[in-house]
């Protein structure tokens, strides 16, 4: 685990995730103190990455659980081998003569038969889902629970119940308790408000945009053939989009996309007449690609404003 918050800056960005100390913090007393970390914040903004650079950089193993509407405690839990199970069935079916051998009641051909109940509900037929998995490891894991704001609210109550105890009663097994407690990360997208009660088992993290500074220096360590020119336009685009009513906000992750088709395609600033093309990497609607042109044309106009030169331009032609 992580000795310091400095230890937890360091760590991830070997993983190349920078973060500021407010998140280094919350990091290292939710790995210290072993409680959940509920990371809350726009799309985009590096929640579910944040869970998997934490393992990579404590090299557990990341086991993820992945929520959405419907999610029920069979999915996230385990489920039985129904085909396995029939085919031990049919192995029954042929050793039926020598299981009830010496049976001379009814009910003690029954009593033969009931004890092979043991072989038909073991862990051999158990398949672990999420959640049971990470309570099974042998090794410390991540347990990453992603977007919790799209299960209902009957399996973040059931998710509550995990979380305290870290247990699991398999009703034919038993009850199975952690080996070592994993280190859980939610995330949310705040579509809906989680529940007080998983607040109070959380630490609370809020992941926003980063500032220009921060995702210029995130652009030029993903990206590092970009040139400084044009990763300083494209922050300041960035940052000009956001503001706009899209119906969906760019993410890190697609700025980074775009940044790399611009460099690939060899532009040095966003004045390249080829920028226009670029923009399905970043925007994933039409109407928001013709903000996007929009804006660009703004910005470009305003850059051609401020230009020393503008202004000698305009003096020639009176």
């Amino acid at each position: 685990m992580f000795q310091s918050v400095d230890e937890v800056i360091a760590g991830l960005a070997t993983q190349k995730y920078l973060c500021n100390k407010n998140v280094a913090t919350v990091v290292y007393l939710g790995t210290s103190l072993q409680k959940p970390l509920l990371v809350e914040g726009p799309a985009g903004v590096g929640k579910t990455e944040l869970g998997k650079v934490l393992a990579d950089s404590l090299g557990m193993e990341l086991i993820r659980l992945q929520c959405y509407e419907g999610l029920d405690e069979a999915k996230a839990l385990y489920e039985w081998e129904y085909a396995k199970q029939l085919l031990y069935t049919q192995i029954l079916k042929d050793k039926i003569g020598e299981i009830l051998e010496g049976a001379k009641t009814l009910q003690e051909a029954v009593d033969h038969v009931a004890n092979q109940d043991g072989v038909f509900y073991s862990d051999r037929f158990l398949l672990p889902r999420p959640l049971l998995r990470a309570v099974l490891s042998e090794k410390p894991v991540v347990l990453l629970i992603d977007e919790i704001d799209k299960s209902d609210a009957e399996f973040e109550a059931f998710l509550l119940e995990v979380l305290s105890d870290f247990q699991i009663t398999v009703p034919e097994i038993g009850t199975l308790k952690a080996k070592h407690i994993p280190l859980v990360v939610l995330t949310s997208n705040n579509s809906r408000e989680v529940s007080d009660a998983l607040k109070r088992r959380c630490l609370h993290l809020f992941l926003d945009f980063p500032d220009p500074e921060r995702e210029k220096e995130i652009i030029k360590l993903k990206v590092p053939n970009v040139g400084d020119k044009l990763a300083d336009e494209v922050v300041r685009l960035l940052h000009r989009l956001r503001k706009l009513d899209l119906k969906k906000t760019p993410s890190i992750s697609e700025s980074l996309d775009w940044v790399r088709a611009l460099t690939l395609l060899n532009i040095k600033d966003l004045d390249n007449e080829l920028v226009e093309q670029t923009m399905s990497a970043l925007m994933k609607y039409e109407a928001d690609i013709r903000k996007a042109h929009q804006e660009l044309k703004s910005y470009l106009a305003e850059k051609q404003a401020r230009r020393p030169d503008a202004s000698n331009d305009k003096d020639h032609l009176h």
